[in-house]
């Protein structure tokens, strides 16, 4: 940490300017793959040639992209439905008006404006006018302790282009905790800010459709006003358009997508010199609760809260359904494809709501403006906070490409089908796992290292062909039978693994040595007796190949829109739905 005064900051760069208009800062691949930086009127102008943005890390892309799209849904005033949506989808210069706009806005976007400096909070300082390290917004390196080994162990200066970067990137996903107070802010307790929640994209479960090219991506996450289940106001602008914000909060909502984008949930100040960025003023600016904001944010998926429509006396209430790092996005495709219509409770409302800009996506094809056979590649990006949200443990950054028909709200049966074969996938993987724990208990051995271990190989072996299964969807006209084939490979490709798990457990294993099982008893368990447990749970898991009834015979398919089979629960040895087996009782 470092001192100075704002005035003497401000006298020694009187002068100095970076237009984010006209000078390189964005990050991108071009179609031909390879990387360039532009201007913001360079990406407007080139995004038919461009593939996408690219950020130092997933949630800087997401956080530009949603800079991009207030932008476009500023200058285009719009679409105000979805006629005038596909007028722009049509028209390749669809995003020329975007340069007039910027060049009419152009004051707001100079990053070392000494009025209204870009995304920032002119004169803003501590009361002892404390300038702060540069580690306070560069992600990778959350205070303390370095996250990525990109920057190490300092953030001693950034080019203008990598600060603008990360001032974008802190509005949106900055940590939580307590904050260094800002003069003249009257939330300030002896000289701090208690915690006031982390940016607002830090609480979402990010999702956004990405297109064949930057063009395509921004039109297809550009929502029509007429969308039905978002809410739009006439007084919706972007942060830009607004005065700059002073230190402290006016306590207001947001008023619309184009809001939402560019909230400013932080009062920050860059210092610099002619040479670049040194130093930071980061506090805190307008917090948002995200109770119920599903009309008005359409990157996330919600859930239903019980503990907080107990604690709020009212129902339904919504909150953001933030990724889980330890899964891939295949695992969790339910959030994405289905609202769970079969799991309203009484109270009124489906238990999990997708994201609106997949609901938006499967309106274009619903009224004949993208191809039933639209392939929806959809990205996921977001964070796992740690300790009371005051650092960054994981950042999601993943891709699922996926037909366009999952989304129909008209025919679900393709959607449920998807589900139910990531659930196939699931059940299969724990099925391993409980071999790999029976192999561990055959030598007495530590059981969860083995069984995790198990379970990750299972995934990571799943993951390529879950995801060529589902893109595959587009040409099927049967997901009944889809859905056979893919319980069919996950038992080959489970089975496998189960092989490789016996054929390496050893002699000792084989030998074998006497279980308690829970109720008491004992048993002679070896690496034969667990072998024949796991193709037991295996059939059970996923139905005999072949068999009447069985899950993969195609017998027992529901009729019409009932559903898949319901499947059995995975058998144990400790329990009574045990399989039946040879076993020697001691």
């Amino acid at each position: 940490m470092t001192k100075t005064t704002a005035l003497a900051d401000a006298t020694a760069n009187e002068g100095l300017s970076f237009d984010l208009l006209s000078q390189p800062w964005v990050q991108v691949i071009r179609s031909d793959g390879s990387q360039d930086e532009l201007s913001l009127l360079q990406v407007f102008d080139q995004a038919d040639g461009l593939r996408r943005v690219l950020g130092d890390l997933a949630t800087q892309e997401f956080a530009l992209v949603r800079l991009l799209l207030a932008i476009a849904h500023d200058a285009l005033d719009g679409p105000a439905d979805i006629e005038e949506w596909a007028e722009l989808w049509r028209d390749p210069g669809c995003l020329a008006p975007v340069q007039a706009y910027l060049e009419e806005h152009r004051e707001r976007f100079d990053l070392l404006h000494p009025v209204a400096p870009f995304l920032q909070t002119p004169g803003l300082r501590t009361a002892k006018d404390e300038v702060f390290s540069l580690n306070r917004i560069v992600a990778d390196v959350p205070a303390g302790e370095p996250f990525f080994s990109a920057r190490l162990p300092d953030v001693g200066r950034l080019t203008f282009a990598e600060a603008a970067r990360w001032v974008v990137h802190v509005h949106a996903y900055d940590t939580s905790g307590i904050k260094t107070g800002m003069a003249d802010d009257d939330r300030v307790k002896g000289g701090k800010v208690y915690p006031l929640g982390t940016g607002w994209a830090g609480g979402l479960g990010g999702v956004l459709v990405e297109g064949g090219t930057l063009r395509e991506t921004l039109l297809l996450n550009l929502v029509a006003a007429d969308t039905e289940g978002l809410g739009f106001s006439p007084d919706d602008r972007p942060a830009w358009r607004r005065e700059p914000c002073g230190p402290g909060s006016d306590g207001r909502s947001a008023t619309g997508l184009r809001d939402l984008y560019t909230w400013q949930a932080r009062r920050v100040r860059l210092h610099h010199d002619a040479d670049g960025v040194h130093g930071v003023v980061l506090g805190y600016g307008d917090p948002l609760a995200s109770r119920n904001m599903h009309r008005h944010e359409p990157m996330t998926a919600w859930r239903r809260s019980p503990a907080q429509e107990k604690k709020l006396g009212r129902s339904p209430v919504y909150l953001p359904l933030e990724h889980d790092p330890a899964r891939s996005a295949w695992r969790g495709i339910a959030a994405l494809l289905a609202d769970r219509p079969e799991e309203t409770s009484s109270t009124g409302g489906p238990s999990r709501l997708r994201p609106r800009i997949l609901e938006w996506v499967a309106r274009l094809v619903t009224e004949g403006h993208l191809s039933r056979r639209f392939l929806v590649r959809a990205r996921v990006a977001g964070v796992r906070y740690g300790t009371q949200q005051s650092v960054v443990d994981e950042v999601v950054d993943d891709r699922l490409v996926m037909p366009v028909v999952l989304l129909q709200a008209q025919d679900p049966t393709y959607a449920l089908q998807a589900i139910a074969a990531a659930e196939d996938a699931d059940r299969a993987v724990r099925v391993l796992g409980d071999l790999a724990a029976d192999l561990a208990r055959t030598t007495g051995s530590e059981e969860d290292g083995p069984k995790a271990t198990a379970r990750a190989e299972g995934f990571d072996a799943l993951d390529q062909p879950y995801r060529d299964w589902l893109s595959a969807m587009a040409e099927t006209v049967d997901p009944f039978e889809h859905r056979d084939t893919w319980q069919r490979q996950v038992r080959q490709t489970v089975g496998r693994l189960g092989d490789r798990l016996v054929a390496a457990a050893g002699d000792a294993a084989w030998e074998g040595r006497i279980h308690t099982d829970t109720k008491g008893g004992t048993l002679w368990l070896n690496a034969g007796l667990a072998d024949v447990w796991f193709r037991a749970r295996l059939t059970r898991a996923l139905g005999d190949a072949g068999s009447p009834g069985s899950t993969s015979s195609g017998e027992g398919r529901p009729v019409g829109d009932d559903g898949p089979p319901t499947p059995q629960p995975t058998p144990s040895p400790d329990t009574d739905d045990a399989v039946t087996a040879p076993e020697v009782h001691v």
